[in-house]
């Protein structure tokens, strides 16, 4: 069992802006498929998944024996841009089985090892291209904690600690917001000279907004923005760093909507085995950075497109997992719809694997992850007021799995509102 002398070095050495810890009081050591555990051999189910970074499961063995084998031939594992065997294949098979069967011309940036890294890259793309200075982002967006990506979160508290102006930016009401035609004032806005709101150079957008509360826009909505853009020249981003790779059922989020996007950002799952690695996938007559124009000292991880490339091979060569994860993802939805019958206050929303519990007491959302937590269940929070119980487990995870996660969750829900 950790002791509390075991957990001091944390407090004495790391900073106070850690905050998963605080949630999850233990020390975690060892973790496989969809399940981590403790240093005292407790065992925890993972619906959390590294905040999407784990699709496919704690030490996945097909990824895990392609990074062991990479390693011990002492392939490269750090390359800058330099090219390389293995981004050589990963480039290869992202054309193959990603882009050719959509019907996708877009070229693959890598500009660092995180989403935050992706994003900033896409936005200063999209000025760069358009000679334009305004982004439009959404309510409740969250894109990053780095100041161009920040500038387009919504989140006050994570804006205010920016400690700086966030500018050239407009928020629009995002699909819901308004309980109306959300997207009929940014149409208005851009065509009327006196609105005081620039033509922009991009909106950038989550298809479904995790951090934010798992608000799921519409594919009708979705499919009009992105007409909107094209009518006026503006670029559309999708940021899908969190609801790609899989999370909502298909592999990019937006393919539901039957919409190309200009620009695309992905990271977390992207390299399959939680290894730091980010992309930006642009329309190719959006590729005008100069050489080196845009660089960064890690934007060339091995190891991690040695994954990526096993994760495309193994799992996205056909529509099975797609498939399975809608399968599961109704599974999930009828067990909250079932918890929304029983609880007043209670309600559910959410697309594929990526679900929330939302209750209209916010403090209620927290009181329910405590519990589960106290029961072998990791499950965070999200939404302006942490209002959500918000559910990312693995694709990966089995429908006993599934099934185990969701009954302690049910059962904490229960002893939330006094139940034994």
């Amino acid at each position: 069992m950790t002791t509390t002398a075991e957990m001091t070095i944390f407090e004495e050495l790391e900073s106070n802006v850690r905050g998963y810890c605080r949630s999850w009081p233990t020390l975690f050591d060892t973790a496989q498929g969809s399940w981590i555990r403790d240093d005292s051999g407790r065992d925890f189910l993972d619906f959390f998944a590294g905040a999407g970074s784990l699709n496919y499961g704690h030490n996945n063995p097909v990824l895990k024996q392609a990074l062991i084998d990479y390693i011990a031939r002492d392939g490269i594992t750090h390359g800058l841009d330099m090219s390389t065997v293995a981004k050589q294949k990963l480039l290869e098979t992202i054309d193959s089985v990603l882009l050719n069967p959509r019907g996708l011309d877009y070229k693959v940036q890598f500009p660092g090892p995180t989403g935050a890294n992706a994003v900033e890259a896409a936005l200063k793309l999209a000025r760069k291209v358009t000679g334009r200075t305004t982004i439009l982002n959404f309510t409740n967006a969250f894109h990053g904690m780095t100041l161009g990506a920040l500038s387009v979160t919504g989140n006050a508290a994570k804006r205010a600690g920016a400690g700086v102006p966030l500018t050239y930016v407009n928020p629009m009401p995002y699909d819901g917001y308004l309980d109306g035609d959300e997207l009929a004032w940014m149409e208005k806005a851009l065509d009327d000279s006196s609105s005081g709101i620039e033509k922009p150079a991009a909106v950038i957008v989550e298809t479904v907004q995790g951090e934010g509360g798992v608000n799921v826009a519409r594919a009708e909505f979705l499919k009009r923005l992105s007409e909107l853009c094209a009518a006026r020249g503006i670029l559309l981003i999708v940021d899908d760093v969190q609801m790609g790779c899989g999370r909502t059922g298909p592999f990019f989020s937006f393919e539901i909507a039957g919409i190309t996007p200009d620009i695309v950002t992905l990271s977390k799952s992207i390299s399959g085995y939680g290894m730091p690695l980010a992309l930006v996938l642009m329309r190719r007559e959006l590729d005008q950075w100069a050489p080196g124009e845009h660089n960064g000292t890690f934007r060339g991880n091995n190891p991690a497109f040695v994954t990526a490339t096993a994760t495309l091979e193994n799992f996205w060569a056909d529509g099975r997992l797609a498939e399975s994860t809608a399968a599961k993802g109704a599974r999930i939805h009828r067990s909250f719809s079932d918890l929304s019958d029983t609880y007043e206050g209670v309600s559910t929303r959410g697309r594929g694997l990526v679900h929330g519990l939302v209750f209209d007491e916010p403090s209620e959302a927290g009181k329910v992850s405590r519990i589960a937590f106290e029961q072998g269940l990791l499950v965070e929070t999200s939404g302006a007021e942490d209002e959500v119980v918000k559910l990312l487990p693995p694709l990966t995870i089995t429908d006993d799995e599934l099934d185990h996660g969701l009954s302690i969750l049910g059962a904490a829900v229960d002893k939330a509102r006094g139940g034994n």
